[in-house]
């Protein structure tokens, strides 16, 4: 008969831990009492629910653009059962008139505009951050003092038109360009940085900018990602700028020519022809420009959602 002897199990023999799916929950800890079924099928209807009315008006939207101008009559307005689905109202939008100029112009614009105010809030809030910086404890009191008083609608107006800047694209830009809720949350996050980093590059040599450049924005990509979201989003969907200092309709942003179809002011050039004929129906058209306008933000965002809890939480605590 033969013996063995125990011997303690070693961590390499062990099965290694498969982290979860991503349609999993993440492992609970054991203190934790297991769910109740009557929860998890409260929880599951709630979310349920709550995916249904942001899913839904969307649909519609969607599939009322997509519908022709018989199926619109037949449902009377808008279309929940796509029949006969046809992409003529895209095909007349981008087809080269004022749609296409808008939208055009909506993305210099975004573009333009999201680069500049991440360079100003960015360097605002990297000398903000630094505690030995010139006047940055005046500053910051300034700026915060802009949060909570504004010189109000005429006198931004008056001077925007002293420096020249109506029926320009600089006044869709400038007078918005600089957010400091935006700037306070950047300054949160770069003073959460280890200070001992920053000082260990200043020793080798390394300057104000290189710091920020090499060694400052490479660690807050997470919050970088979101504060650009938050301004694209924000140049995106402004329309009240555009409205107020642009006279010439040639000019308009997207958002301003999809609120004249919403409310039926004009036609675009080249559609009203085709609505007035019949091809093509005025809500169709009101449909695919709203879908043309959530487009840039519905596919960016899943990009960016990963970030926003690192990014806003940790840079709205620290500091």
């Amino acid at each position: 008969m033969t013996t063995t002897t125990w011997e303690p199990r070693q961590d390499s023999d062990r099965e290694p831990t498969k982290a979860p799916r991503w349609w999993q929950a993440p492992p609970r800890p054991g203190w934790e009492e297991p769910p109740a079924k009557a929860g998890l099928a409260g929880k599951s209807i709630a979310l349920a629910l709550a995916c249904l009315a942001i899913v839904f008006p969307l649909w519609i939207v969607v599939v009322t653009s997509l519908s022709t101008r018989k199926t619109i009559d037949e449902a009377g307005g808008l279309v929940m059962v796509p029949k006969g689905i046809t992409f003529i109202a895209y095909e007349e939008l981008l087809s080269g008139g004022q749609v296409t100029r808008a939208a055009v112009i909506s993305v210099l614009v975004t573009l333009v505009g999201t680069l500049f105010s991440m360079t100003v809030s960015v360097l605002c809030a990297y000398g903000l951050s630094r505690s030995g910086s010139l006047g940055h404890r005046w500053l910051l009191m300034i700026l915060l003092a802009t949060m909570f008083f504004s010189a109000g609608l005429i006198p931004t107006y008056l001077l925007v038109q002293t420096l020249g800047l109506t029926d320009t694209y600089l006044a869709l830009i400038l007078p918005s360009a600089v957010s400091v809720f935006n700037i306070l949350v950047l300054r949160g996050f770069f003073m959460g940085i280890s200070p001992e980093l920053i000082d260990s590059a200043r020793i080798d040599g390394a300057g104000d900018f290189r710091i920020l450049r090499q060694i400052v924005m490479p660690l807050s990509r997470a919050v970088i990602a979101v504060i650009t979201l938050f301004y694209a989003v924000g140049y995106w969907s402004a329309w009240f700028n555009a409205s107020l200092y642009l006279n010439e309709q040639d000019m308009m942003p997207l958002q301003n020519v999809m609120i004249q179809l919403v409310q039926k002011q004009e036609a675009p050039v080249g559609l009203g022809q085709a609505i007035r004929t019949g091809q093509l129906s005025g809500l169709a058209v009101q449909m695919a420009v709203m879908v043309m306008a959530l487009l840039p933000v519905a596919v960016l965002s899943p990009f960016v959602q990963k970030h926003f809890k690192k990014g806003m939480l940790t840079g709205a605590v620290k500091g």
